[in-house]
């Protein structure tokens, strides 16, 4: 089943793939000509006209803004028509407009097999289309028309913006999948609705650019505008800026080759995955081999494709000898610990002393190697944590690697009993414990030391072999719990620590006040005191009582 997020991330990517190959295409014509032409271009309410070539002691530019500048002035008033005309009476034609001199077509200006007389009345069939159009759309109707258009554009753009909103909040939002959105830990969910915010803006700022480019081009006025901001825009993009080698490159260049860039190292992480998925899981190797591979494949691609890509994208390789030194005294001054890192990612691809799957005790730390990088390592502890390691702290510091060429791994298991306890039966009862879990491994079979006598027991070591040390605790808790049940029943004791307090009597250094002592002595004697009336009067009650006694005897026998 294809999940929310798998379309999403799609939808997402190929997006922008599209959108940053339509910016592509759009500037083509512009970064595609090597020799830009010293031509510049006639202009009549921001519509591109034709373009015209130096003439004499006149460029190009010049050229241009003088008669730009005269057909504005024509174009104010939307009437009465205006005539554009041919004075053939010179050596070259001259292009008038209501009288006015616009330019004289020279030879320049007409391309090869074309005489200046046929340019000129290709330019004077493209003048009077133009001037017309901008006489119409300078009247009281058109710009009503236009005004219309605009608002209901705009509320076109309003509705569309509504419904984008309506189809997030109704269709897409539900469809998030419930293990993710009712998790606590709620960052995947997080994730893929940003993703599609972020996607969503974009659509309504691609949108509402669309709709102000639209309305702009509906008035002459803002159109003129608008071409000369996207001009200044094109112009700061492509001109060439950054000095490199023998050429200079532009800003747009330089978006263009990190375009080029992305999409390599998207290509080569497309193809690990297809690779460690397609090819190496059919070859047998184990997974760190595989992982291996793949990574130095990836490498491999990104360093070759760098190195195409430059040389296709025009840059002299030996002109990066300078960003080698540069680099070179940033790795020496501020880049030792990035340079460490890279080189101890690189060692640990190669010599593979870690691995990917590896079980691994780092420190306090211990899991599963899951990703090694050039720059540090991912491990996924026992506590489905992932933790990122540089990867000098491998090659720095101990680390225990259980898997390291064999998965199997011994654990010791400390047991002890009471005195007393027979030994055959504690011997017995560990290993029937430990045979009886199902991960502990028959060969090598487990084994019972006897580790010596403690203070309040005889202590035993249980040793036990396993092939998955990622399971130990879970083994080692499994055979305790088996442990306690078997003695039990066996009636052997397992002890607990005991104490004995031994109090001796003496004399306590301790020096006392002469007024405490004082008040002791006179609390003393009122207590002998006390001690004394109560011992005599129990003495006089009880005569009392005998002489009653024999009263009664004496009437008795009277009686």
């Amino acid at each position: 089943m294809i999940r929310f997020p798998y379309l999403a991330r799609r939808f997402v990517r190929l997006a922008a793939v599209a959108m940053a190959i339509a910016v592509l295409l759009s500037f083509t014509p512009v970064f595609g000509q090597d020799n830009p032409s010293p031509s510049a271009t006639i202009v009549l309410d921001g519509r591109r006209l034709f373009e015209v070539s130096p003439s004499g002691g006149y460029s190009a530019q010049k050229r241009a803004e003088d008669a730009n500048r005269l057909l504005k002035q024509k174009v104010r008033i939307p009437s009465p028509p205006i005539s554009v005309t041919i004075d053939e009476t010179q050596d070259l034609p001259i292009i008038q407009v209501d009288g006015s001199h616009l330019l004289t077509v020279t030879q320049g200006d007409a391309p090869p097999g074309r005489t200046t007389e046929e340019q000129a009345q290709i330019w004077v069939g493209q003048l009077e289309e133009a001037i017309q159009q901008a006489q119409e759309q300078r009247r009281p109707a058109y710009i009503q028309k236009a005004m219309l258009v605009s608002v209901g554009c705009v509320l076109f753009a309003i509705a569309l913006s509504w419904g984008l909103g309506w189809i997030w909040r109704r269709w897409l939002q539900p469809k998030l999948p419930p293990e993710v959105k009712d998790s606590e830990d709620s960052r995947q969910h997080l994730t893929i609705e940003l993703a599609v915010r972020i996607l969503f803006a974009c659509i309504r700022l691609a949108l509402w650019l669309f709709i102000a480019l639209y309305i702009t081009n509906l008035f002459p006025q803002t159109r003129e505008l608008s071409r000369q901001m996207q001009d200044t825009l094109v112009g700061s993009l492509v001109s060439e800026l950054i000095p490199l080698g023998d050429k200079s490159y532009s800003v747009l260049d330089l978006l263009i080759l990190l375009g080029l860039f992305t999409g390599l190292v998207i290509l080569a992480r497309t193809a690990k995955k297809l690779l460690r998925s397609r090819v190496l899981r059919l070859t047998g190797l184990n997974r760190g081999s595989q992982e291996t591979v793949a990574q130095i494949a990836t490498y491999g691609i990104i360093f070759l494709g760098t190195i195409v890509l430059l040389q296709l994208w025009g840059l002299d390789l030996s002109s990066l000898t300078i960003f080698a030194s540069v680099l070179g005294v940033g790795i020496g001054l501020g880049l030792q610990g990035i340079a460490k890192e890279f080189i101890s990612g690189l060692v640990l691809i190669f010599e593979r002393p870690i691995k990917v799957g590896d079980f691994v005790d780092l420190g306090e730390q211990m899991g599963t190697v899951e990703r090694i990088s050039v720059r540090s390592t991912e491990i996924l502890t026992l506590d489905e944590i992932s933790i990122i390691v540089p990867n000098s702290r491998f090659l720095e510091s101990e680390v225990i690697n259980w898997t390291h060429n064999s998965p199997v791994s011994r654990l010791k298991i400390p047991v002890g009993v009471a005195y007393g306890s027979n030994l055959t039966t504690v011997r017995g009862a560990l290993i029937d414990a430990a045979k009886e879990h199902a991960d502990v491994l028959a060969e090598p079979a487990p084994r019972v030391f006897f580790m010596g006598m403690g203070e309040s027991s005889l202590d035993f070591n249980l040793l036990v072999w396993i092939d998955e040390p990622r399971k130990q605790f879970r083994i080692k808790s499994d055979i305790y719990f088996r442990i306690e049940a078997i003695l039990r029943h066996r009636g052997v004791e397992i002890p607990f620590p005991q104490r004995d307090l031994h109090v001796r009597s003496g004399n306590l250094p301790i020096e006392v006040s002469p007024q405490l002592t004082e008040s002791l002595s006179q609390l003393s004697n009122s207590l002998i005191q006390w001690l004394e009336k109560q011992s005599t009067a129990p003495s006089q009650e009880n005569h009392g009582n005998r002489d009653t006694s024999n009263n009664g005897q004496h009437r008795d026998r009277e009686y």
